[in-house]
Formats: C-alpha cells, structure tokens, sequence
C-alpha cells in the first residue's frame, strides 16, 4: 500500500461526505442536490439517529468504545488519559505535561525518532500525543488504512508506553521552542489570548497561555520520566476506536500491546473552580506599527455539565456561532470592518466563559466596537425575533446531523459524553433539548452572562488605538511582554 493510494481513499472518504445528506426522516440520501435560485427551507425539525459505539470496561480500568463502520478502509484511535495534562503541572515546572507528551513522540526503547517517522511515513498513518497547558487530559490518537491498524497501533503503545525521552533530542526541542516564544509575542491573536487567559483565570490553570524560557529551563529529562511514570495510568483512561475495524480485531491489538499496562490504583483525577474575575474593564496591549486592532470581548461564563449548557448554545449561536451570526453578519456583510467576526463559549469540567472576537482595519477600530457592543447589548435587551430563533436552533441541530456523516465526529461526541458523564441518550435528544429552549431564557441568560460590569475588553493595536479604547471605559495599557504601562 502506497502514500498515493492512501491519499486517495482518504479523498474517497471526504466525496462519500460531501454527497450525503440528511433528511427531515432522518434518513440518509445520496447524489447531487441541484439549487435553482434558492436553498429549500423546511420547517419540520431532523429527526436523527446517532450511532451508539460498543463500550466495555477493561480489567486495567481503561474503558473502551467501538464505532464500526465498514464504508472506508480507515480506522482513527483515540487514548485520552485523565490527571496527564498540564492541568495537573507541578507549580514549579509548569509546560511539564505538554513537554512530556511532546518528547513521548521523539523515541522509544526499541526505536528513534526517525525509525518512527520512517514507519508512519511508509505505512501512511498518523501517531500524535499532545497536552495542553491548562488541559485535564492527555491524549494519544492516531489513523491508518484498516490493513495497518495492527502496526499503527502496535507503535502507539510503544510511544505510550516504553518513551525513552533522549538527551540529545529534548535539547533540541528546548531550542526550538524557546525560539518560536520569540517569534510568537509578535502575533496580536497570541497577545490578546495571553491577556484574556489571565483576565478570566487568574493563577488558575486555564490562565496559562503559554510556555516560558525560564519554565523550559526547569524541566529536566529525569522529570518528564517521573511524570510519564506517574501520570500515564490505564486506570481513568477512555480508548476510542472507529472506522473499519470490528469488536474482536480491536480488542486483539488491544490485548496484545496494552494488556500488560497493569492498573495504578490512583483515584479520578479532580479539578477546582477558577476564582472570580475582576470587574469588567478595557484592556490595550500595545503593539507598535500595527496596521489593525485585534478585539476579544469576554466574560465568564458556565462549564459543559451547567444546566444553562443548551441555552447559552443558543444564546450563542444567535450572536455569533458562525457566518450567521448577528457579529459576522453586522461587522462583516453590513460593515466590511472584517473578514470575520464570532464568538464561542469555552467546554470545561469547571467555570469557563463566553468570548467574542475579531481583526478590524485601525482606523475602524472604534465604530466596529461600538457595533460589537451594541449587539451584545441588544441580546440582553430584546428578546430574538421568532424567525431568526427558530432558524438558529434549526441550524444548530442541522449542523449537528452532518456531522453524523463522520464516525469520528460521532465516537467524538461519545467521549464528551463520558468524560462529562453525561446520560446515555445525550446525544439522542440533543434535538428536542435546542427546540425546548425559549426566547425568555436565552434572553435571561444574556442578562446573566453578558453584564457589562463582568465583561473584559481586550484589544491589541497601534498606539494611537490606545486613546480609541478610553471611550469604552477605565483602560490598563501592557507592552508586548505582558508588563504594564505606566
């Protein structure tokens, strides 16, 4: 089997998707729709079916799911280990977690970093591990033709389970890294998350936005094989399996490499609330010769177990969940101030928040975000009008139907809904829940979730946007290095 053939099925794939769509019935219809001057619009709601994986708890505490489905001869895995992510760094060797994930991938006992990209490389698969900063998990996924599963996965676990984390290569990843952080304070996007990511968590976890030089320099090799040891356990663990691969062949490969993974006895990994921002104010960091204003508009909001989950969605959706969104359609079609302008709200086991954000001209910079908030005020003040909040709760449900086309959105969907030990039928009624949502209640969450005194405002620009920002409240002015101006 060659790369060529591989891109080719992995093109099949995407042609099977693009002409599948789903019905009002729910069901499944193949070839071509052909629009003659406009898209049909139905009032009936989809009723869809959601695949359901085969799930089995293993003796090692690593709970398994299968999503079969034979149409492409592709299989995606996905490991994800509570208590491994950068949510759980030592205070003082913070970016341990991501570092370790990232050096997991750089060797093993039986093979070296470039053994291992030979291999995929030839097979045309994909192994990854990756944690994030201020994540709860670790993750270990991968892809491959079905007839490479069994040595795609046969690698994953030598990479999970048997790191070697050489000397010479973490030197080099040190210096690529701290290279790149000085690359990055030159892009407005990571300033303005930098801010924001403080602004909103404090000295939690969650505000952390990045790696630091003196951060790198703590972490030795000894540390990420102490961390790799400690916090790389079956015991919490979710495995999920889906494309063309039945019961008995996954728990064959599963038997074989991770059966001897013995179980560690640690308890569920737990998380804490993050504490309350301050009292809502602008905030410019100043980035000299800016030719445009980066705008973030924030504040906190609710965590994916809250029951206001399925409103805020709504909420969202109205005034900025994608290209139909009141932002976009205002700052964007109407305006011309950007190429895009949405917001989204955070999926976190604790108090996330809702952020809006968007690249204007500079010298639009006040206009744009004075129509900003004016939306945002306008959601708090009148309730959605009937046709557009039954088209946005269409759509979200609508959009939610494509995405059962993809057994690997949906084994997706069926973690969320493991990991936040969500009910069975979750998914299922994800359609009645967005219908059962009222206009009262998305405008009472927007009077709860966008108060002016809890939103931070968060702009990077040019000097002169730093008196633009004054008309919008008491502004704190930062360098690029995060220090504050006096």
């Amino acid at each position: 089997m060659t790369a060529t053939r591989s891109r080719l099925m992995v093109r099949a794939l995407a042609v099977l998707a693009a002409s599948t769509f789903v019905t009002a019935g729910g069901t499944a219809q193949q070839g071509a729709v052909t629009m003659k001057g406009r898209a049909p619009v139905s009032a009936e709601i989809l009723k869809v079916k959601v695949p359901r994986p085969a799930e089995v708890d293993l003796p090692n505490g690593i709970h398994l799911m299968l999503l079969e489905d034979h149409r492409v001869p592709l299989v995606t895995f996905q490991l994800q280990i509570p208590g491994a992510g950068g949510y759980f760094d030592p205070a003082d060797q913070l970016g341990l977690a991501q570092m370790t994930a990232t050096m997991m991938r750089e060797g093993t006992s039986k093979q070296t970093t470039l053994q291992i990209s030979e291999m995929l490389e030839t097979k045309a698969s994909t192994v990854t591990v990756g944690a994030g900063l201020s994540s709860v998990t670790s993750t270990v996924s991968g892809s491959s033709l079905t007839e490479n599963f069994a040595d795609t996965f046969a690698l994953a676990a030598d990479i999970l389970l048997r790191p070697s984390f050489p000397q010479e290569e973490f030197d080099r990843y040190k210096t690529r890294t701290k290279t790149g952080l000085v690359q990055q304070r030159s892009q407005p996007g990571f300033l303005a998350s930098e801010r924001f990511s403080k602004l909103m968590y404090g000295s939690h976890p969650s505000g952390r936005a990045s790696l630091t030089p003196e951060a790198i320099d703590k972490v030795t090799r000894d540390a990420l094989v102490n961390f790799h040891k400690t916090k790389y356990v079956p015991d919490h663990a979710v495995l999920a399996i889906a494309g063309d691969i039945s019961m008995a062949e996954a728990r064959k490969a599963i038997d074989a490499h991770l059966g001897g993974w013995a179980k560690a006895g640690v308890p569920a990994p737990k998380t804490d609330e993050p504490g309350a921002p301050p009292a809502g104010q602008v905030h410019f960091v100043a980035r000299p010769d800016s030719v445009q204003t980066t705008i973030w508009v924030g504040s906190p909001a609710i965590s994916r177990t809250s029951p206001d989950y399925d409103i805020v969605t709504v909420m969202n959706a109205v005034i900025g969940g994608g290209p139909t969104g009141r932002l976009f359609t205002k700052l964007r079609e109407e305006k011309g101030y950007t190429y895009g302008a949405y917001s989204n709200v955070s999926q976190v086991p604790y108090r996330g928040h809702w952020l809006a954000s968007m690249d204007v001209r500079s010298e639009v910079t006040e206009a744009a975000m004075t129509d900003l908030m004016a939306e945002i005020a306008r959601m708090r003040t009148e309730p959605v009008p009937q046709k557009e909040f039954d088209d946005k709760r269409r759509g979200i449900i609508a959009s939610f139907a494509l995405t059962l086309e993809s057994p690997q959105a949906v084994i997706a969907n069926h973690i969320t809904r493991w990991i936040y030990k969500l009910p069975p039928d979750y998914w299922e009624k994800l359609p009645d829940r967005i219908m059962a949502v009222t206009q009262a209640q998305v405008q009472e969450a927007a009077k709860k979730y966008l108060d002016p005194a809890r939103l931070q405002i968060v702009t990077v620009g040019g000097a002169t946007i730093g008196e633009i920002v004054k008309k919008f409240g008491p502004v704190t002015m930062y360098d690029v290095n995060g220090n504050v101006i006096k």
